[in-house]
């Protein structure tokens, strides 16, 4: 089998890359830069802008089988910034899946595209998306995962995936962030909810793709669907944000502050980086504040019954191989 996978290099691709390349299969990787990680596994690597459809076609050529994990993420920046890469992107890869007779597409989505802003207690696939979204990441994430849906036929079958908060060794998003504001004691709890979260070690986020392309075809069951993957352990947001900054030897979260303060803070922070007209993340977002403090945990039942899909890693265990990786000399 070859496989293409964009977003070879980042955290959740060389994951899936690294799969791959246990089976035997050959890699190809698309990104905007080279890796010398990939160098080192023996990945074919192109680079590209994912809004360029010539090198996105090329890029596919010879595949059987298309991981597309590549995305811009965050919850800054304008419109365009996120719709280029994640929407046009996804459909260049759609197009040139069909162009090159690539029968296989496996999508990286995000629970995020069903998010209005309340509580996600147990939610399955049957959520309806929302008619607005705080953010430009969702909105055009949602946007691709209906590309995506829409494009399964008889000749091309697709498949979405929805990791929520992907963690593990490698990870240059969410734990950086966390490590780097603790120690400059910028975190601070956001209510008083015990507000229940799932998250996904990076290795069976990896499994997941991996089982959904082993069962996807055209006609396939699964064909089609999206599915919600998780570590099917919810836990209180802030506990796993504590044991994560300890895995990291990083300060615990101590302090809490009540959702409309945090709200108009994030206000603030908004309004501030506008006038200034800043390229950079405000230190805080009014998005960021619902997610913090809301819950979201989903039922990966449908992950289980049709890919297959049992976490390989409890959060314990991924937290263990967390440390161990951190503490490397």
């Amino acid at each position: 089998m070859k496989a293409l996978v964009t977003g070879g290099g980042g955290f959740l691709g060389l994951a899936i890359v690294r799969g791959l390349r246990k089976r035997g299969a050959d890699v190809r990787s698309f990104s905007r830069n080279a890796h010398d990680s990939l160098d080192a596994l023996g990945v074919e690597q192109r680079k590209g802008d994912l809004a360029d459809a010539a090198a996105v076609s090329s890029a596919v050529q010879d595949c059987d089988v298309v991981f597309h994990v590549a995305a811009k993420p965050g919850i800054w920046g304008g419109y365009e910034e996120y719709h280029r890469p994640n929407v046009i992107g996804t459909r260049n890869v759609i197009a040139a899946c069909r162009g090159q007779g690539v029968r296989r597409l496996v999508y990286t989505s995000s629970p995020s595209v069903v998010f209005d802003g309340r509580d996600m207690q147990g939610v399955d696939e049957s959520a309806p998306y929302p008619a607005s979204y705080a953010a430009h990441y969702p909105r055009t994430k949602a946007m691709a995962e209906q590309l995506v849906r829409a494009a399964n036929d008889a000749q091309l079958a697709t498949v979405s995936l929805r990791p929520h908060l992907i963690w593990g060794p490698g990870d240059n998003h969410l734990l950086p962030r966390l490590v780097a504001r603790a120690r400059a004691g910028q975190l601070a709890r956001i209510g008083s909810r015990p507000n229940l979260i799932d998250t996904i070690h990076v290795d069976n986020a990896a499994d997941a793709h991996l089982l959904a392309a082993d069962r996807l075809s055209p006609g396939s069951p699964i064909a089609g669907k999206v599915y919600f993957i998780s570590q099917g352990e919810p836990v209180p947001m802030w506990e796993m944000v504590n044991r994560l900054l300890l895995a990291a030897g990083a300060p615990p979260v101590s302090r809490a502050i009540p959702v409309w303060l945090a709200l108009a803070l994030a206000w603030g922070f908004e309004t501030a980086a506008r006038v200034a007209r800043s390229a950079r993340e405000p230190r805080l977002t009014r998005f960021v504040v619902h997610e913090l403090s809301t819950a979201h945990w989903f039922d990966i039942s449908a992950a289980r019954r049709d890919l297959g899909y049992a976490p390989a890693f409890s959060i314990a265990q991924g937290l263990e191989r967390l440390r161990n990786e951190l503490n490397k000399p």
